[in-house]
């Protein structure tokens, strides 16, 4: 796996990437994630024929943070990943995304559908998650416009224990993997609190796209752990509303099952992107 910068006109993306010259898959990350969430994946998706790239989004990790709310909604993040794409020499490809890095790419295949092979979307929303507490929201932008991200990050800690969105499985990894709470502490710190507040006021406000998938016409893997309350139903749907769209429910796995179950996660993907190379050989 190699990491490298990539300019893409609007802003420099960091990259790690492995298997150039094989098929391109973008793994894009959910807000304030970075690439780490998915460097694991590289290497072997490179061993399976791809060109496995992860981008730190803009405002994310080791990226451009240019300032201003403005700079910053789903939209921009689909500009984003086409400009990448062609500076990557993609005219098309397969796309694997993570919360509200799956929002991003159902707006591109939606809008764009000419660039998309494959779609992977994990742990994702086609609307506003029904988990999302508006005043809840509102006290967080207060406190990151008033304090900064460093405030939030400690309140958010302190009541990590007694939050019921905070799953098993999430409880179970800061137990059993060392260093777990640190690489999501460093993770929030590293995004721009322009990012945060833009991302969390459009998250909460966006439109529904439901009925917009509909029309979606390339495979489609759905990936959702059972613990992911916030996220299951809509996951459900989204694989209702896609012709041929298949789910996988992730057991004792929340939002992040590509570290909460390697294992199940790592099956689900590959079983599915093999079935993408057969069909296109």
């Amino acid at each position: 796996m190699d990491i490298r910068h990539v300019a893409t006109g609007a802003v420099t993306l960091e990259i790690a990437e492995a298997g150039r010259g094989g098929r391109p898959l973008l793994l894009v990350h959910g807000f304030t994630g970075a690439k780490e969430d998915f460097t694991d994946l590289v290497d072997g998706l490179a061993a399976l024929g791809w060109h496995a790239v992860v981008p730190d989004l803009r405002g994310h990790g080791n990226s451009d943070k240019p300032p201003g709310e403005g700079s910053y909604s789903l939209g921009i993040y689909v500009d984003d990943a086409l400009a990448l794409a062609d500076a990557l020499g993609w005219p098309r490809f397969s796309g694997l995304g993570l919360s509200m890095g799956g929002m991003v790419l159902q707006r591109l295949v939606i809008d764009h559908p000419a660039r998309v092979d494959a779609l992977v979307l994990v742990d994702s929303s086609h609307g506003v998650p029904e988990s999302l507490d508006p005043a809840s929201v509102a006290l967080g932008a207060d406190i990151v416009r008033e304090h900064g991200l460093l405030t939030l990050m400690a309140l958010q800690n302190e009541r990590r224990d007694r939050d019921p969105t905070t799953t098993a499985a999430h409880l179970r990894l800061l137990r059993e993997r060392p260093g777990w709470a640190q690489f999501g502490d460093r993770k929030l710190l590293a995004s721009s609190p322009d990012m945060w507040l833009a991302m969390t006021r459009e998250i909460l406000e966006q439109d529904d796209r439901l009925d917009a998938l509909a029309a979606v016409t390339v495979p489609t893997l759905v990936i959702v752990g059972e613990q992911d309350d916030a996220y299951l139903l809509h996951c459900e749907r989204i694989a209702k509303a896609i012709a041929g769209a298949r789910l996988a429910v992730i057991p004792d796995a929340g939002h992040a099952p590509q570290f909460e179950n390697a294992t199940g996660f790592w099956e689900a993907l590959t079983s599915f992107l093999e079935e993408v190379q057969a069909d296109a050989r």
